[in-house]
Protein backbone atom coordinates (compact mmCIF):
# COMPACT_ATOMS: atom_id res chain seq x y z
CA UNK A 1 0.00 0.00 0.00
CA UNK A 2 1.31 3.45 -0.94
CA UNK A 3 2.17 5.57 2.08
CA UNK A 4 0.21 8.66 3.11
CA UNK A 5 1.80 11.84 4.45
CA UNK A 6 0.12 14.52 6.52
CA UNK A 7 0.88 18.18 5.88
CA UNK A 8 0.16 20.18 9.04
CA UNK A 9 0.01 23.91 8.24
CA UNK A 10 0.44 26.58 10.89
CA UNK A 11 -1.77 29.36 9.49
CA UNK A 12 -4.00 26.79 7.77
CA UNK A 13 -6.65 29.28 6.64
CA UNK A 14 -4.27 31.93 5.33
CA UNK A 15 -3.82 32.67 1.63
CA UNK A 16 -0.72 30.49 1.13
CA UNK A 17 -2.20 27.52 2.98
CA UNK A 18 -5.57 27.81 1.24
CA UNK A 19 -3.93 28.04 -2.18
CA UNK A 20 -1.77 25.03 -1.32
CA UNK A 21 -4.74 22.90 -0.24
CA UNK A 22 -6.90 24.00 -3.17
CA UNK A 23 -4.00 23.64 -5.59
CA UNK A 24 -3.18 20.09 -4.48
CA UNK A 25 -6.83 19.15 -4.98
CA UNK A 26 -6.84 20.76 -8.43
CA UNK A 27 -3.71 18.80 -9.40
CA UNK A 28 -5.48 15.60 -8.42
CA UNK A 29 -8.25 16.59 -10.85
CA UNK A 30 -5.78 16.99 -13.71
CA UNK A 31 -4.48 20.56 -13.50
CA UNK A 32 -0.86 20.92 -14.72
CA UNK A 33 1.78 21.06 -11.93
CA UNK A 34 3.35 24.40 -12.90
CA UNK A 35 5.89 25.45 -10.27
CA UNK A 36 6.07 22.02 -8.59
CA UNK A 37 9.79 21.31 -8.89
CA UNK A 38 9.49 17.76 -7.54
CA UNK A 39 7.41 16.85 -10.61
CA UNK A 40 10.42 17.47 -12.87
CA UNK A 41 12.16 14.42 -14.44
CA UNK A 42 15.16 14.78 -12.08
CA UNK A 43 12.90 13.69 -9.19
CA UNK A 44 10.97 10.95 -10.98
CA UNK A 45 12.78 8.03 -9.33
CA UNK A 46 13.26 9.63 -5.91
CA UNK A 47 10.50 7.70 -4.20
CA UNK A 48 8.61 10.84 -3.21
CA UNK A 49 5.10 10.46 -1.84
CA UNK A 50 2.55 11.01 -4.66
CA UNK A 51 0.77 14.34 -4.54
CA UNK A 52 -2.60 12.65 -4.20
CA UNK A 53 -1.38 10.93 -1.02
CA UNK A 54 -0.89 14.20 0.85
CA UNK A 55 -3.49 14.89 3.56
CA UNK A 56 -3.92 18.43 4.88
CA UNK A 57 -4.71 19.84 8.30
CA UNK A 58 -3.39 22.51 10.61
CA UNK A 59 -3.83 25.18 13.25
CA UNK A 60 -5.24 28.66 12.86
CA UNK A 61 -6.74 31.43 14.99
CA UNK A 62 -9.55 32.31 12.55
CA UNK A 63 -12.79 30.41 11.94
CA UNK A 64 -13.37 31.33 8.28
CA UNK A 65 -13.97 28.01 6.44
CA UNK A 66 -11.77 27.08 3.52
CA UNK A 67 -14.70 27.28 1.09
CA UNK A 68 -15.11 30.97 1.94
CA UNK A 69 -11.36 31.58 1.70
CA UNK A 70 -11.32 29.92 -1.73
CA UNK A 71 -14.20 32.17 -2.83
CA UNK A 72 -12.20 35.20 -1.72
CA UNK A 73 -9.10 34.03 -3.59
CA UNK A 74 -11.14 33.32 -6.74
CA UNK A 75 -12.58 36.84 -6.54
CA UNK A 76 -9.02 38.20 -6.32
CA UNK A 77 -7.86 36.23 -9.36
CA UNK A 78 -5.57 33.98 -7.32
CA UNK A 79 -7.57 30.82 -8.04
CA UNK A 80 -9.51 30.03 -11.24
CA UNK A 81 -13.29 30.57 -11.31
CA UNK A 82 -15.38 27.52 -10.47
CA UNK A 83 -12.58 25.69 -8.67
CA UNK A 84 -14.57 25.67 -5.43
CA UNK A 85 -17.24 23.40 -6.94
CA UNK A 86 -14.69 20.98 -8.38
CA UNK A 87 -12.81 20.50 -5.10
CA UNK A 88 -15.63 20.91 -2.57
CA UNK A 89 -15.07 17.44 -1.06
CA UNK A 90 -11.33 18.02 -0.59
CA UNK A 91 -11.91 21.39 1.06
CA UNK A 92 -14.44 19.87 3.47
CA UNK A 93 -11.99 17.11 4.38
CA UNK A 94 -9.18 19.58 5.07
CA UNK A 95 -11.51 21.82 7.10
CA UNK A 96 -12.31 18.90 9.37
CA UNK A 97 -8.58 18.59 10.07
CA UNK A 98 -8.06 22.25 11.03
CA UNK A 99 -7.99 23.03 14.75
CA UNK A 100 -8.85 26.47 16.10
CA UNK A 101 -6.38 27.99 18.55
CA UNK A 102 -7.16 30.77 21.05
CA UNK A 103 -5.70 34.24 20.66
CA UNK A 104 -3.68 35.80 17.88
CA UNK A 105 0.08 35.53 17.34
CA UNK A 106 1.23 34.67 20.88
CA UNK A 107 -0.11 32.66 23.74
CA UNK A 108 -1.41 34.60 26.74
CA UNK A 109 1.28 35.17 29.40
CA UNK A 110 -1.04 33.97 32.17
CA UNK A 111 -1.39 30.51 30.61
CA UNK A 112 1.44 27.96 30.94
CA UNK A 113 2.86 27.72 27.47
CA UNK A 114 4.02 24.16 27.96
CA UNK A 115 0.34 23.15 28.19
CA UNK A 116 -0.32 24.86 24.86
CA UNK A 117 2.64 23.09 23.25
CA UNK A 118 1.34 19.75 24.51
CA UNK A 119 -2.18 20.52 23.31
CA UNK A 120 -0.91 21.43 19.85
CA UNK A 121 1.26 18.31 19.75
CA UNK A 122 -1.76 16.20 20.67
CA UNK A 123 -3.72 17.80 17.82
CA UNK A 124 -0.99 16.72 15.39
CA UNK A 125 -0.87 13.19 16.83
CA UNK A 126 -4.65 12.90 16.57
CA UNK A 127 -4.48 14.08 12.95
CA UNK A 128 -1.96 11.35 12.17
CA UNK A 129 -3.98 8.59 13.84
CA UNK A 130 -7.34 9.72 12.48
CA UNK A 131 -6.06 9.74 8.89
CA UNK A 132 -3.82 6.66 9.14
CA UNK A 133 -0.70 8.60 8.13
CA UNK A 134 2.82 7.24 7.87
CA UNK A 135 4.48 10.60 8.51
CA UNK A 136 3.55 14.21 9.27
CA UNK A 137 5.40 17.29 8.06
CA UNK A 138 4.56 20.58 9.81
CA UNK A 139 5.07 23.77 7.78
CA UNK A 140 4.77 27.29 9.15
CA UNK A 141 2.95 29.55 6.68
CA UNK A 142 1.53 31.91 9.33
CA UNK A 143 2.15 35.66 9.48
CA UNK A 144 5.72 36.87 9.95
CA UNK A 145 6.72 37.62 13.53
CA UNK A 146 9.19 40.18 14.81
CA UNK A 147 12.75 39.07 15.71
CA UNK A 148 13.02 37.51 19.16
CA UNK A 149 16.15 36.85 21.20
CA UNK A 150 16.09 33.61 23.21
CA UNK A 151 18.90 33.18 25.67
CA UNK A 152 18.48 29.69 27.11
CA UNK A 153 21.47 27.51 27.92
CA UNK A 154 19.72 24.34 26.81
CA UNK A 155 16.51 22.39 26.32
CA UNK A 156 15.95 22.01 30.06
CA UNK A 157 16.01 25.78 30.56
CA UNK A 158 13.56 26.30 27.70
CA UNK A 159 11.21 23.73 29.19
CA UNK A 160 11.33 25.62 32.49
CA UNK A 161 10.63 28.92 30.72
CA UNK A 162 7.51 27.44 29.12
CA UNK A 163 6.14 26.99 32.63
CA UNK A 164 7.02 30.56 33.59
CA UNK A 165 5.82 34.01 32.66
CA UNK A 166 7.98 34.64 29.56
CA UNK A 167 5.92 34.92 26.38
CA UNK A 168 7.52 32.76 23.70
CA UNK A 169 6.58 33.54 20.06
CA UNK A 170 3.86 31.39 18.52
CA UNK A 171 6.22 30.14 15.81
CA UNK A 172 8.56 28.70 18.47
CA UNK A 173 5.64 27.00 20.23
CA UNK A 174 4.53 25.53 16.90
CA UNK A 175 7.99 24.15 16.14
CA UNK A 176 8.22 22.58 19.60
CA UNK A 177 4.74 21.07 19.22
CA UNK A 178 5.73 19.55 15.88
CA UNK A 179 8.82 17.97 17.39
CA UNK A 180 6.84 16.69 20.38
CA UNK A 181 4.43 15.05 17.93
CA UNK A 182 7.21 13.38 15.95
CA UNK A 183 6.80 15.60 12.87
CA UNK A 184 9.39 17.21 10.64
CA UNK A 185 9.24 21.01 10.70
CA UNK A 186 9.81 23.57 7.95
CA UNK A 187 9.52 27.34 8.38
CA UNK A 188 8.31 29.06 5.22
CA UNK A 189 8.65 32.45 6.99
CA UNK A 190 11.46 34.48 8.62
CA UNK A 191 9.82 34.16 12.06
CA UNK A 192 11.84 33.13 15.16
CA UNK A 193 10.70 29.43 15.22
CA UNK A 194 13.91 27.45 14.61
CA UNK A 195 16.37 30.35 14.75
CA UNK A 196 17.30 29.80 18.42
CA UNK A 197 19.86 27.01 18.76
CA UNK A 198 17.93 25.60 21.72
CA UNK A 199 14.89 24.91 19.50
CA UNK A 200 17.08 23.07 17.00
CA UNK A 201 18.60 21.12 19.87
CA UNK A 202 15.07 20.08 20.85
CA UNK A 203 14.56 18.66 17.33
CA UNK A 204 17.83 16.75 17.46
CA UNK A 205 16.92 15.39 20.88
CA UNK A 206 13.74 14.01 19.31
CA UNK A 207 15.63 12.68 16.27
CA UNK A 208 13.78 14.85 13.75
CA UNK A 209 14.64 17.05 10.74
CA UNK A 210 13.96 20.77 10.35
CA UNK A 211 14.41 23.28 7.53
CA UNK A 212 13.75 26.85 6.33
CA UNK A 213 13.68 29.83 6.42
CA UNK A 214 11.74 32.48 4.47
CA UNK A 215 10.82 31.06 1.08
CA UNK A 216 12.14 32.93 -1.94
CA UNK A 217 9.35 33.38 -4.46
CA UNK A 218 10.02 36.67 -6.22
CA UNK A 219 12.63 39.40 -6.00
CA UNK A 220 15.14 37.35 -3.99
CA UNK A 221 14.66 34.40 -6.34
CA UNK A 222 15.79 36.62 -9.22
CA UNK A 223 18.68 38.01 -7.15
CA UNK A 224 19.95 34.49 -6.44
CA UNK A 225 20.33 33.99 -10.20
CA UNK A 226 21.63 37.42 -11.19
CA UNK A 227 24.14 38.03 -8.38
CA UNK A 228 26.26 34.95 -9.25
CA UNK A 229 26.28 36.18 -12.86
CA UNK A 230 28.00 39.43 -11.85
CA UNK A 231 30.49 37.53 -9.69
CA UNK A 232 31.26 34.98 -12.42
CA UNK A 233 31.81 37.71 -15.02
CA UNK A 234 34.03 39.79 -12.67
CA UNK A 235 31.67 42.75 -12.90
CA UNK A 236 31.85 44.84 -9.68
CA UNK A 237 28.44 45.73 -8.24
CA UNK A 238 28.38 49.08 -6.47
CA UNK A 239 24.73 49.40 -5.41
CA UNK A 240 21.64 47.21 -5.42
CA UNK A 241 18.38 48.79 -4.31
CA UNK A 242 14.90 47.32 -4.27
CA UNK A 243 11.35 48.40 -3.59
CA UNK A 244 8.60 45.89 -2.83
CA UNK A 245 4.90 46.73 -3.03
CA UNK A 246 2.47 44.19 -1.64
CA UNK A 247 -1.02 43.95 -0.22
CA UNK A 248 -2.98 41.18 1.46
CA UNK A 249 -2.37 39.77 4.91
CA UNK A 250 1.38 39.52 4.38
CA UNK A 251 1.57 43.17 3.38
CA UNK A 252 -0.49 44.21 6.40
CA UNK A 253 1.79 42.23 8.69
CA UNK A 254 4.93 43.72 7.18
CA UNK A 255 3.54 47.22 7.62
CA UNK A 256 4.66 46.71 11.23
CA UNK A 257 8.32 47.79 11.24
CA UNK A 258 9.28 45.05 13.71
CA UNK A 259 7.84 42.30 11.51
CA UNK A 260 9.39 43.91 8.44
CA UNK A 261 12.78 43.75 10.18
CA UNK A 262 12.67 39.93 10.10
CA UNK A 263 11.89 39.96 6.38
CA UNK A 264 14.55 42.55 5.52
CA UNK A 265 17.27 40.64 7.35
CA UNK A 266 16.56 37.44 5.43
CA UNK A 267 16.17 39.25 2.07
CA UNK A 268 19.55 40.97 2.40
CA UNK A 269 21.59 38.02 3.64
CA UNK A 270 21.90 36.23 0.30
CA UNK A 271 23.11 39.23 -1.66
CA UNK A 272 25.79 39.97 0.94
CA UNK A 273 27.10 36.41 0.90
CA UNK A 274 27.07 36.25 -2.91
CA UNK A 275 28.77 39.55 -3.80
CA UNK A 276 29.72 41.21 -0.50
CA UNK A 277 28.51 44.45 1.03
CA UNK A 278 27.08 46.91 -1.50
CA UNK A 279 25.21 50.19 -1.12
CA UNK A 280 21.43 50.23 -1.31
CA UNK A 281 18.49 48.95 0.72
CA UNK A 282 15.36 46.88 0.33
CA UNK A 283 12.11 48.73 1.03
CA UNK A 284 8.76 47.04 1.72
CA UNK A 285 5.59 49.10 1.27
CA UNK A 286 2.07 47.95 2.08
CA UNK A 287 -0.47 48.79 -0.65
CA UNK A 288 -3.78 47.37 0.49
CA UNK A 289 -5.63 47.45 -2.89
CA UNK A 290 -2.99 45.11 -4.40
CA UNK A 291 -4.47 42.21 -2.45
CA UNK A 292 -2.47 39.00 -2.86
CA UNK A 293 -0.28 40.45 -5.60
CA UNK A 294 3.16 41.96 -5.31
CA UNK A 295 5.52 44.05 -7.41
CA UNK A 296 9.26 44.36 -6.91
CA UNK A 297 11.50 46.81 -8.73
CA UNK A 298 15.28 46.55 -8.48
CA UNK A 299 18.03 48.89 -9.64
CA UNK A 300 21.60 47.53 -9.92
CA UNK A 301 24.59 49.80 -10.49
CA UNK A 302 27.73 48.03 -11.68
CA UNK A 303 30.87 48.74 -13.70
CA UNK A 304 32.47 47.02 -16.63
CA UNK A 305 35.85 47.13 -18.37
CA UNK A 306 37.90 50.23 -17.54
CA UNK A 307 35.29 51.33 -15.03
CA UNK A 308 32.44 52.08 -17.44
CA UNK A 309 29.28 52.52 -15.32
CA UNK A 310 26.20 50.50 -16.29
CA UNK A 311 22.83 49.59 -14.79
CA UNK A 312 20.44 46.68 -14.72
CA UNK A 313 16.80 47.13 -13.77
CA UNK A 314 14.09 44.52 -13.45
CA UNK A 315 10.46 44.39 -12.39
CA UNK A 316 8.84 41.28 -10.93
CA UNK A 317 5.06 41.17 -10.69
CA UNK A 318 3.40 38.07 -9.32
CA UNK A 319 0.76 36.49 -7.15
CA UNK A 320 2.43 35.64 -3.86
CA UNK A 321 0.23 32.69 -2.90
CA UNK A 322 0.37 31.12 -6.36
CA UNK A 323 4.18 31.36 -6.29
CA UNK A 324 4.38 29.92 -2.78
CA UNK A 325 1.89 27.04 -2.91
CA UNK A 326 3.85 24.68 -5.20
CA UNK A 327 6.92 25.19 -3.02
CA UNK A 328 4.93 24.10 0.04
CA UNK A 329 4.01 20.89 -1.81
CA UNK A 330 7.68 20.33 -2.70
CA UNK A 331 8.82 20.91 0.87
CA UNK A 332 6.21 18.52 2.23
CA UNK A 333 7.32 15.73 -0.12
CA UNK A 334 11.04 16.31 0.43
CA UNK A 335 10.74 16.55 4.21
CA UNK A 336 8.71 13.34 4.24
CA UNK A 337 11.57 11.71 2.33
CA UNK A 338 13.98 13.01 4.97
CA UNK A 339 11.84 11.38 7.65
CA UNK A 340 11.88 8.09 5.76
CA UNK A 341 15.67 8.31 5.53
CA UNK A 342 15.78 9.01 9.27
CA UNK A 343 17.56 12.29 8.70
CA UNK A 344 18.16 14.17 11.96
CA UNK A 345 18.78 17.91 12.31
CA UNK A 346 19.05 20.64 9.70
CA UNK A 347 18.10 20.08 6.06
CA UNK A 348 20.49 22.51 4.29
CA UNK A 349 19.77 20.74 0.99
CA UNK A 350 16.39 22.53 1.01
CA UNK A 351 18.21 25.87 0.66
CA UNK A 352 17.02 26.04 -2.97
CA UNK A 353 13.67 27.22 -1.60
CA UNK A 354 14.80 29.82 0.94
CA UNK A 355 16.19 33.33 1.28
CA UNK A 356 17.86 32.50 4.58
CA UNK A 357 18.60 28.77 4.41
CA UNK A 358 19.14 27.23 7.81
CA UNK A 359 22.73 26.12 8.44
CA UNK A 360 23.80 26.86 4.86
CA UNK A 361 25.83 29.70 3.34
CA UNK A 362 25.00 28.80 -0.27
CA UNK A 363 22.64 31.25 -2.03
CA UNK A 364 23.22 30.67 -5.75
CA UNK A 365 19.99 29.14 -7.08
CA UNK A 366 21.79 26.92 -9.59
CA UNK A 367 24.20 25.49 -7.03
CA UNK A 368 21.35 25.05 -4.55
CA UNK A 369 19.36 23.10 -7.12
CA UNK A 370 22.34 20.84 -7.81
CA UNK A 371 22.75 20.23 -4.07
CA UNK A 372 19.07 19.32 -3.74
CA UNK A 373 19.19 16.87 -6.64
CA UNK A 374 22.36 15.25 -5.27
CA UNK A 375 20.68 14.68 -1.92
CA UNK A 376 17.54 13.27 -3.52
CA UNK A 377 19.58 10.83 -5.60
CA UNK A 378 21.75 9.62 -2.71
CA UNK A 379 19.62 6.54 -2.24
Amino acid sequence: MCRRVGVWLFGARGSVATTTIAGAAALNHGSPPAGVVTELPAFADAGLVPLDHLVFGGHDVVETPLTKRVEQLMAGGVLPPGLDRLIAAELAEADRNIVLLPGRGRSEPAAPQRALVQRMAEDIRAFRLRNDLDHVVAINVASTEAPYAMDFAGVAELRAALDGSDVVPASVLGALAAFEAGAAYVDFTPSPSIRPAVVRDWAVEKGLPYGGQDAKTGETLVKSVLAPMFAARALPVHAWSGTNLLGGGDGATLADPRAAESKSISKERGLTELIGDVAGEVHIDYVDPMGDWKTAWDHVLFSGFLGVRMTLQFTWQGCDSALAAPLVLDLARLSALALEREHVGAMPFLGFYFKDPIESAEHSLVRQYDELVRWVREC
